[in-house]
């Protein structure tokens, strides 16, 4: 199985199955002498680590971290900083429960990747999905985390705005809260009506989908190119590339279909230190392919979860009718734990265009451009 590396200069593989001894991850081209610990990593995925509340996988994983490689103690701070070679992370599998999956291993589950797995290698890992399990996305989480950090200045949030057909009111919106909840919701009221209409979800063996948004900002202008590596095809490419996500809109997205060309052009003036101010942001921050210097947007949308109680009609590998019922610990909504792994694979591309165009044009910035 190829293709399980994603950037260029900043480049990320990805290793293991969600039932296998582990699972990491190899980030190479990350510069030297940036401070980085195994508690920086930690922080994050304890984020997305399975079992926090009873809207997620009762599945126990404590998701601990190692350095394998790629850091060294530096003589003149005593801290630990990156050498400029691979770092290699590593989380181990604790609680995986394989049994649970006994009865599918030749049935193809409605909604997984079961079919075309088995079309495509001819051999599958039933136990959670192998591959095209979610829990792959532990690496890139501990990943995002080495990302945050090649940026000076960069800060990447994100946010649960909708559950199904409930969205947050954008009036309400406040990036404290966003820890305060299960949900990674910046809305305290619309956080107290998701947990009231996903028990109902729970309780009935079902799922439901989600829509998740990601605010990068301090990201510098000038990233990225016209063509073949704009900023938002990037951060599009990243985000579909992460487990049930089936949509993806940067800026006003496809609400931009709705608006006027004078509604949606970000109109510019002068600021008193005489840089340039946008008035709005409906392009989410990318012109062109290119960072304006503004926070980049983006939303993206995760199915429900195909791994429910009801059962679901479908075919086996001998090519006989049968009906899947999927047993086991499964979210009823997967996109809250796919905040922190969005955050992570924006984090990653910036991270890459920042090195990228650092290595064509320098770090300096032609603007004020001089008067003819």
């Amino acid at each position: 199985m190829s293709h399980n590396s994603f950037g260029h200069l900043f480049r990320v593989t990805t290793f293991g199955e969600s039932h296998g001894p582990a699972l990491g991850c190899v980030v190479d081209g990350c510069p030297p002498r940036i401070p980085l610990t195994a508690a920086d990593i930690q922080a994050e995925l304890d984020r997305r680590k399975p079992g926090q509340s009873r809207f997620t996988t009762q599945r126990r994983e404590p998701d601990e971290v190692r350095i394998l490689s790629g850091v060294f103690e530096d003589e003149r701070t005593g801290g630990q900083v990156t050498t400029g070679t691979p770092i290699a992370l590593l989380i181990e599998n604790v609680d995986q429960r394989s049994k649970d999956y006994g009865e599918i291993r030749d049935k193809y589950r409605p909604g997984h990747a079961d079919f075309t797995y088995d079309i495509k290698y001819g051999v599958r890992d039933y136990r959670g999905g192998g591959r095209s399990s979610a829990r792959e996305t532990a690496a890139r989480v501990a990943a995002g985390a080495i990302a945050r950090k090649v940026v000076p200045g960069l800060l990447v949030r994100g946010a649960l705005v909708q559950i199904g057909p409930h969205r947050i009111d954008r009036a309400n919106w406040d990036w404290d809260e966003v820890g305060r909840n299960p949900f990674f919701c910046p809305d305290a009221k619309a956080a107290a009506l998701f947990a009231d209409y996903l028990d109902g979800v729970r309780k009935k063996g079902s799922s439901i989908g989600a829509v998740i948004e990601v605010v990068a900002e301090g990201v510098p202008a000038g990233l990225g190119a016209p063509i073949y590596a704009k900023v938002d095809s990037e951060i599009a490419a990243a985000l579909m590339s992460i487990n049930a996500v089936k949509g993806v809109e940067i800026g006003a997205g496809f609400g931009a279909a709705e608006l006027t060309g004078e509604e949606n052009a970000d109109e510019i003036r002068l600021s008193n230190d005489g840089t340039p101010l946008f008035l709005s942001n409906h392009a989410g921050g990318i012109l062109g392919g290119i960072s304006t210097g503004q926070a980049i947007v983006a939303r993206f949308a995760v199915k429900p979860t195909s791994s429910i109680l009801t059962e679901r009609r479908s075919v086996d590998r001998f090519g006989h009718d049968v009906d899947v019922q999927t047993k086991g610990r499964h979210d009823p909504c997967v996109g809250i734990r796919a905040v922190p792994v969005g955050e992570a694979m924006v984090a990653c591309v910036v991270a890459d265009q920042f090195l990228r165009h650092r290595g064509q044009v320098g770090q300096s910035s032609p603007w004020p451009f001089p008067r003819i």
